[in-house]
C-alpha cells in the first residue's frame, strides 16, 4: 500500500527539520482557563475523503452555532502530502490548532514538544465515556498527547461462501492456533485445486501482525524507554511461519502476493474471493464485504487462548491533537471534546473515522449502522483486549516499511527468516537512535 511509502517520506522531512521544530514549540498556557469570549478563529487540518470533508463540515457549523465567538477554519487533504505538509507548518511555527493524527506519527511529535498534553485540558475535555485501555493509547510518560476518535482491533476475517463451496467447517475461533489456521488454509488451497487459497499472507504491510504474536508471547515491540525488545526468536518464526504459507500452498506465490499487497483493499486477496481467510482490522469488514460481495465473518486472532496474554488490542484509527504553540489551547480542547462527545455530530459521523472510542457515543449510533458495521462494534465490545503497546516512538515511523522490505526478501529467497529477524531489529533500532 502507499501508506508505507508516504510515511517514510514524511518522516523524512520531520527529521530534517527537527532544528527549527525544536525552536518553534512551547507549552500552551492556560489549557484549563475560562473559555474566551473574545472572537476566536481555530485552525483544524485533517486528511481523508470528500465523505469525510463533507461531514465535518456538518460537524464545525454545529459547533459555531454553539459557539458564536469561535470559528473553526478547515484544512484538509488528502492522505498524500498531508504529512510533509503537516511537519512543514510545524517547522514553520504555523501550525494547525487542533491535528487529526495518526499512531505513527504521534510520538515523533509529542517528543518534539509539538503537542500539547490534553492533561492541561481540565474540564473543557470530557473523557468520562472512554475505556481507560483507549485512552492509553494516546498517552505517553503519563502525558495524553491524544485523544482515540474510533478505535479497531485485529481479527481474522473469513469467507464464508468459499468455506462453504469447498466444504471447509468454519473453525471454532475460541480455541484455533496459528497452525490450526495453516491447516484450514492448506485444506482450501488443495480443495480448490489452487484457485483459491487458504490465507492471504500476512506481514506485507503492517508491522502489527509481528506485534500480536509477540504480545501473545508476553513480549513487546519497544519498551517504555523506546529501546527494540522484540526477540529475534519470535521475529524468526513470524517469518518461517509466512514462508511455511508460501511453501505449501496455503497462501499465493511470492509475486502474486506482493503485487495484490501493493494494490490496496479491493484489490486484496479477501476483496477479491481469491483467499478464504485474511488478517485485517475489524473496521474493515464493511469496505472487505462491499468490494468480494461475500459473506464476510470476523473471527478472534489464532493464538489468543493458548498464549500468556491477549495479542488484541484498541488500536486507534486516528487521534485528536492540539498543537503545543496553539493561542488558544482552552478553545481547542473544547472543541476536540465536541468532536468526541457531542450527539448530534455522533449522529453525522457515524463509524466514517472507525468505531467510536467513546462507548457511551458508540451505543447511541448503534441503530443507525450497516449490519457489517454492527458487526465490527460488536466484536470491538466482546473479544477481550490486553494493554495498548507502547506508542510508536520517535524515529519508528518506518518500521512497516521496513517490515514489507524483509517480508519479501524472504518469500523471495533473498534472505532467511532469522537472517530477516536479526535486521529488521537492528534497522528499527538504528531509527530510533537516529532520531534522538
Amino acid at each position: 500500500m502507499s501508506r508505507g511509502v508516504r510515511r517514510g517520506t514524511a518522516w523524512a522531512v520531520l527529521l530534517s527539520l527537527t532544528a527549527s521544530l525544536l525552536a518553534a514549540c512551547g507549552s500552551g498556557s492556560e489549557a484549563g482557563g475560562d473559555l474566551t469570549t473574545e472572537q476566536v478563529t481555530l485552525r483544524f487540518t485533517w486528511w481523508g475523503g470528500d465523505d469525510r470533508h463533507k461531514r465535518t463540515q456538518q460537524v464545525i457549523e454545529l459547533f459555531q452555532k454553539k459557539h458564536p465567538n469561535i470559528t473553526i477554519k478547515g484544512e484538509f487533504k488528502e492522505w498524500n502530502g498531508y504529512w510533509d505538509s503537516l511537519a512543514t507548518t510545524m517547522a514553520a511555527n504555523d501550525a494547525p490548532d487542533i491535528i487529526q493524527m495518526d499512531e505513527l506519527y504521534i510520538g515523533s511529535y509529542a517528543e518534539r514538544g509539538a503537542l500539547l498534553d490534553l492533561n492541561e485540558a481540565g474540564k473543557h475535555l470530557d473523557t468520562a465515556n472512554f475505556d481507560e485501555k483507549a485512552l492509553a493509547t494516546g498517552t505517553i510518560g503519563g502525558k495524553r498527547y491524544g485523544l482515540p476518535v474510533g478505535l479497531a482491533m485485529y481479527s481474522i476475517i473469513a469467507n464464508l461462501d468459499l468455506l462453504e463451496k469447498y466444504g471447509v467447517p468454519v473453525p471454532d475461533d475460541t480455541k484455533w492456533s496459528w497452525d490450526d489456521l495453516k491447516t484450514i488454509g492448506d485444506q482450501v488451497s488443495k480443495a480448490s485445486g489452487g484457485t483459491v487459497f487458504g490465507v492471504q499472507s500476512p506481514g506485507i504491510n503492517d508491522a502489527a501482525g509481528l506485534g500480536i504474536r509477540a504480545r501473545q508471547q508476553g513480549e513487546a515491540m519497544f519498551d517504555a524507554d523506546a529501546k527494540v525488545v522484540l526477540p529475534q526468536e519470535i521475529a524468526r518464526e513470524y517469518w518461517q511461519y509466512i514462508l511455511d504459507l508460501s511453501k505449501s500452498g496455503a497462501t499465493a506465490p511470492p509475486s502474486v502476493t506482493i503485487e495484490k499487497a501493493s494494490a490496496g483493499l479491493n484489490q486484496s486477496a479477501t476483496a477479491t474471493g481469491t483467499a478464504a481467510f485474511g488478517l485485517w482490522w475489524n473496521t474493515q469488514l464493511t469496505a472487505l464485504t462491499a468490494a468480494s460481495g461475500a459473506r464476510l465473518k470476523l473471527m478472534r486472532l489464532p493464538g489468543e487462548t493458548q498464549g500468556k496474554a491477549p495479542g488484541a488490542y484498541y488500536k486507534p484509527s486516528m487521534f485528536w491533537s492540539v498543537s503545543a504553540r496553539s493561542k488558544y489551547p482552552a478553545e481547542a480542547a473544547a472543541f476536540v471534546s465536541f468532536l468526541a462527545n457531542d450527539e448530534e455530530s455522533a449522529k453525522i459521523l457515524l463509524t466514517e473515522r472507525g468505531v467510536p472510542a467513546n462507548q457511551k457515543i458508540r451505543e447511541l449510533i448503534a441503530g443507525q449502522l450497516k449490519e457489517t458495521d454492527k458487526a465490527a462494534k460488536e466484536y470491538l465490545d466482546t473479544v477481550p483486549v490486553s494493554d495498548p503497546p507502547r506508542v510508536t516512538p520517535n524515529g519508528a515511523s518506518t518500521l512497516d516499511t521496513i517490515l514489507k522490505r524483509h517480508t519479501e526478501d524472504v518469500l523471495f529467497g533473498r534472505s532467511t527468516p532469522d537472517e530477516a529477524a536479526a535486521s529488521y531489529i537492528k534497522e528499527v533500532q538504528s531509527e530510533v537512535d537516529a532520531a534522538r
